[in-house]
């Protein structure tokens, strides 16, 4: 059974129904479920499938593309020598198909695509010389290595310029779409518990298909991260391996902004020294957005210069915080209890689940047709009066209708209690804002809590709130 997924599928429906022959690319993170999704569109029938081999060579790739032409029925074909020979067999087969419209799945692709190995060149042939002539091809290529499939599909600049018809990237799971699962799987969690499994993990499928059932979210944890044996033991790495044939330039990346929770500008990132300005890093910083790593939040009013990136792969922020130091260490998370290094990750872990679930505020807020954008604001230290402290403000939402809404995320346990300070903190960022943008928009301050605002003489001080259950909307 298939969760969500409903826009990814009537695209794949639509390919499929098409009187043309179709190319399809379905691309994401690793784990995603990007292979569960295209073989359940199709109920695992297809007139040919493969998937490359990892860390694997020519030799060896071609082989296992032979042995994927046998298992879908070619007979009398022997080891191609080359690429150009490997896809005359996939032409063979096809037309040997009485199928009225002929799927062809190459699934990891990127690991197909070795060095000087000529398969790009290949598949560029079979496409547009042989494939894209006909009316019933279907074929979908899929690759977690996003960075591969933007360079070599999406921007390249020889035959498969343009070529491809349907682009589907598949994100993580919502939060509602997570409960969703976690009912299907017989998974007894309440939507705190699904929230707190949230910000350790995501809404990577994989992870959440780990669960044991018989386990609470927190004995969960230990046994998918912390203990000898753990479940997900080596994941980092092999995640960022998996989605980038050279990944080190990206982990600079990564390391570079888990180090700093408010996020970094492009400039800071070079200017930090880690990470390298080589020419390519807007195009890794891209990529890295497409596979949902981190987010770009423009700053207040829209300048490109001061664009905030921020790490928002939640298991990858937990892993910087916890993972890496204590991964070995059996009970960890169980033993830790609620420590005050345990409660501040959780505020910026459910601020980074609500900056993943910004449309869901928008409902919630009762604007979701308007059209906005969303951005981060600093105050400029050249600007502050004397005495003045600085401001950061991780969510502003910039409404068409003449209001932006600054929007303050805090975790609890309860009811979220405003206090003096609090609350002349949130006038201080509301005053600061308003004086050195010059907005001559409403300011409306918005709470995003997990239980709501308990009411007291500064519960009015607020415009909105939106509650952890409306998340899941």
């Amino acid at each position: 059974m298939i969760i969500g997924r409903q826009e990814e599928l009537r695209s794949i429906k639509e390919a499929y129904e098409s009187k043309y022959s179709e190319f399809v690319a379905v691309y994401g993170r690793r784990r995603v479920g990007k292979t569960f999704l295209v073989r359940e569109a199709f109920d695992y029938q297809f007139t040919f499938q493969h998937a490359g081999l990892a860390k694997e060579g020519m030799k060896k790739q071609l082989a296992a593309f032979k042995n994927s032409l046998v298992e879908a029925g070619l007979t009398g074909c022997d080891t191609p020598k080359d690429w150009l020979e490997a896809f005359n067999g996939l032409k063979a087969l096809i037309r040997s198909s009485r199928k009225k419209k002929k799927v062809i799945f190459l699934d990891e692709t990127a690991w197909t695509d070795t060095p000087k190995s000529g398969f790009m060149s290949a598949l560029e042939n079979f496409w547009n010389n042989w494939a894209s002539a006909r009316k019933d091809v279907l074929l979908i290529i899929c690759a977690s290595a996003t960075s591969w499939i933007i360079k070599k599909v999406f921007k390249n600049k020889g035959g498969l310029h343009n070529r491809v018809t349907y682009k589907i990237s598949l994100s993580p799971f919502t939060l509602k779409e997570c409960e969703q699962y976690a009912q299907m799987r017989g998974l007894r969690l309440n939507r705190y518990q699904i929230v707190n499994l949230y910000m350790v993990m995501g809404g990577v499928a994989l992870y959440w298909s780990l669960l044991d059932r018989r386990y609470s979210a927190v004995q969960n944890i230990d046994a998918l991260f912390f203990n000898p044996k753990a479940k997900l033991k080596g994941e980092f790495d092999e995640l960022y391996d998996s989605l980038f044939k050279n990944p080190e330039p990206y982990k600079e990346i990564i390391y570079a902004l888990g180090k700093n929770n408010k996020g970094l500008t492009r400039q800071e990132l070079i200017d930090g020294g880690t990470v390298k300005d080589n020419g390519a890093i807007t195009l890794k910083l891209k990529e890295l957005e497409e596979c949902g790593f981190i987010i770009k939040a423009p700053d207040f009013p829209k300048t490109k210069k001061n664009t905030i990136y921020k790490l928002v792969d939640n298991y990858t922020i937990f892993y910087f915080k916890y993972i890496q130091d204590n991964e070995d260490v059996e009970g960890f998370w169980s033993s830790a209890g609620g420590g005050q290094s345990i409660r501040s990750w959780c505020g910026l872990a459910f601020e980074r689940v609500c900056l993943q679930h910004v449309s869901q505020i928008k409902r919630a807020l009762g604007f979701p047709m308007v059209a906005t954008r969303q951005h981060a604001w600093r105050s400029d230290p050249a600007k502050l009066e004397e005495g003045e402290s600085g401001v950061q403000i991780d969510l502003l939402i910039d409404r068409n209708d003449n209001i932006i809404n600054l929007c303050e995320m805090k975790w609890a346990g309860d009811e979220y209690v405003i206090d003096k300070k609090y609350d002349a903190e949130l006038r201080h960022k509301s005053d600061v804002f308003a004086r050195q943008t010059g907005t001559r928009k409403a300011i409306h301050l918005t709470m995003v809590t997990t239980f709501g605002v308990k009411h007291n003489i500064y519960y009015d001080d607020f415009q909105s709130q939106v509650t952890m259950d409306q998340l899941f909307d």
